[in-house]
């Protein structure tokens, strides 16, 4: 009886033993869902490394027959005894300059390049990269970030990536596959908070002092916080400090048009949603949420981007969100947009916006696109360009002359150009611009001319919307002489010097405020006669004959 005590008891010691020796259930454990054929053996030859073995997971699980297995049951199968190998990152998308620091060594990134653990990418302006994780994880590096791929594991048979993050500057845009039977085995950590993650998609920002976290999607575990963050709420860490607040709502972009002609892109939308501080746009390839291009934070709702000239015609898909005073990004809308800028249309050269023509015509003027040296022109009376009054085929001189016979009379147009290809299309009209045809000021009334004294006084009538008159005297009727001189005044009259005896000729033109000239005038003659004295000295000189 003693003996048989003593084996009872130390069979449950050692029973005890065994229990304490297992880990117990929790975070660390994944929970396998049993499929058909599984059996314990195949299980510890595919998943365990080698210092555990069936024996383990039967104790830990407690399983009566090793062989038999209930499919769809689970097992607890903890990490620490996952077999584990080095996992790599596939670059499946960059744009700009992206730099892969391995060690002290640095190259730029290209498309299809391979990562591994300690690894570091750096982002410049307006560069970004997307990485693709062995289970099909996502992570879009926007510009002006810097991430460590602290750690690329694959554990067991290749099912479960363990994915550690480091980011210290910038942003990083995830979506992590989601996995009935995985457990967070992906993680990101910033200076300022670190953060575990099962399925889900969600933004992290680190600045110097303070990181930003959205959740889109599922559940992000972060330290200091509990519970989890949900999909739809955002989180601030700034030293120990916490601060949770939902996500605003995506912007109004339904007024925006979804087809762009000029460059560069300009985009505006409404201010709003209620509580937007600032706004976060990005431009990416259509089709490919993770191909971004563009990315700018604008503090009005107001977007200018010079760095679209870059970018093929095409299709695009614009996102935006909004920015609380927290920091937090809403949640985001999206605009397909397409573009079609090319060929680019010509540089105006003449005349001035707005400029204004007394001659009955004007010269519209123009740079010719190299790619497209044809130009279609429009000119219009109203800036809708509805009310065309002239569209000549396309032209080939860089140059045209409008005249008001041809645009049924004086007044106020609009005319734009655009780049014809030698295929015969057409690309986006340029800005358009404005010019006016006027009709000159009258030309003057022929002067009256008028001794007084020692001065020819000349008069004519006065013309409303004259500032000013410009009078030629000379001694030949094509002004040509030596002897011409040029007068002006403010006043319909003019006074000069007493001439000396001949024949002389006078024109006069008028100009109204904007100092446009008339055409000048009839040319008018006058006679200075000579003194009545001067005729009968050939009578007093017969006698001396």
């Amino acid at each position: 009886m003693r003996l048989h005590g003593l084996v009872g008891l130390l069979g449950g010691l050692c029973l005890a033993a065994a229990a304490l020796a297992q880990p117990a259930a929790g975070a660390d454990d994944w929970r396998y869902r049993v499929q058909p054929g599984d059996t314990l053996v195949s299980l510890s030859e595919d998943w365990l490394d080698g210092r555990y073995g069936w024996r383990d997971l039967q104790k830990l699980n407690r399983v009566a027959d090793p062989l038999r297995l209930m499919p769809g049951s689970t097992l607890r199968l903890p990490l620490a005894w996952l077999r584990r190998e080095a996992g790599v990152a596939e670059v499946v998308f960059v744009k700009g300059e992206v730099q892969r620091l391995r060690g002290t060594a640095s190259q730029p990134l290209v498309l299809g390049d391979t990562l591994q653990s300690g690894d570091r990418l750096r982002s410049a302006a307006q560069s970004s990269a997307s990485l693709r994780f062995a289970d099909g994880s996502r992570l879009l590096l926007p510009p002006l970030s810097e991430v460590a791929l602290q750690q690329l594991l694959v554990l067991g048979r290749g099912a479960l990536p363990a994915v550690q993050l480091g980011l210290t500057r910038g942003g990083a845009e995830q979506r992590v596959a989601p996995n009935a039977q995985r457990v967070p085995l992906y993680e990101v950590r910033t200076p300022q908070v670190n953060l575990g993650v099962r399925g889900t998609e969600f933004r992290v920002r680190a600045e110097a002092q303070v990181a930003h976290l959205e959740v889109l999607s599922g559940a992000v575990h972060a330290d200091g916080v509990a519970p989890d963050v949900s999909a739809g709420q955002g989180l601030r860490a700034e030293g120990t400090q916490r601060q949770r607040a939902p996500l605003l709502a995506a912007p109004d972009l339904s007024g925006l048009p979804t087809r762009v002609e000029q460059l560069p892109l300009v985009v505006s939308w409404p201010a709003g949603p209620v509580g937007a501080q600032a706004w976060r746009a990005q431009l990416f390839a259509a089709g490919d949420p993770q191909a971004l291009l563009l990315d700018s934070r604008v503090d009005q709702p107001l977007l200018r981007w010079p760095e679209a000239r870059d970018l093929p015609d095409g299709d695009y898909l614009l996102r935006l969100r909004a920015i609380d005073t927290l920091g937090l990004e809403g949640r985001a809308a999206e605009r397909p947009l397409r573009l079609e800028a090319r060929p680019e249309p010509p540089f105006i050269t003449r005349p001035e916006a707005g400029a204004v023509s007394y001659s009955g015509a004007i010269t519209l003027g123009w740079t010719l696109n190299t790619a497209a040296p044809r130009v279609r022109l429009q000119i219009a009376r109203d800036e809708a360009f509805r009310d065309l009054v002239l569209q000549p085929p396309p032209l080939t001189a860089a140059e045209f002359e409008a005249r008001a016979a041809d645009l049924g009379g004086d007044g106020s147009y609009h005319w734009r150009v655009a780049a014809v290809q030698a295929d015969g299309r057409a690309g986006p009209f340029g800005e358009a611009q404005r010019f006016e045809l006027r009709p000159p000021p009258p030309s003057p009334p022929p002067a009256e001319p008028e001794q007084a004294g020692d001065q020819l006084l000349l008069r004519w009538r006065a013309d409303a919307g004259v500032v000013r008159y410009e009078l030629e005297w000379a001694d030949t009727p094509g002004f040509d002489g030596p002897s011409l001189q040029r007068f002006s005044t403010d006043q319909a009259r003019l006074a000069l010097p007493r001439p000396a005896p001949g024949s002389y000729y006078l024109r006069a033109r008028a100009f109204n405020a904007d100092g446009a000239p008339s055409a000048w005038g009839q040319t008018q003659r006058i006679e200075q006669p000579y003194p009545r004295w001067l005729w009968l000295l050939p009578l007093l000189l017969v006698p001396l004959l």
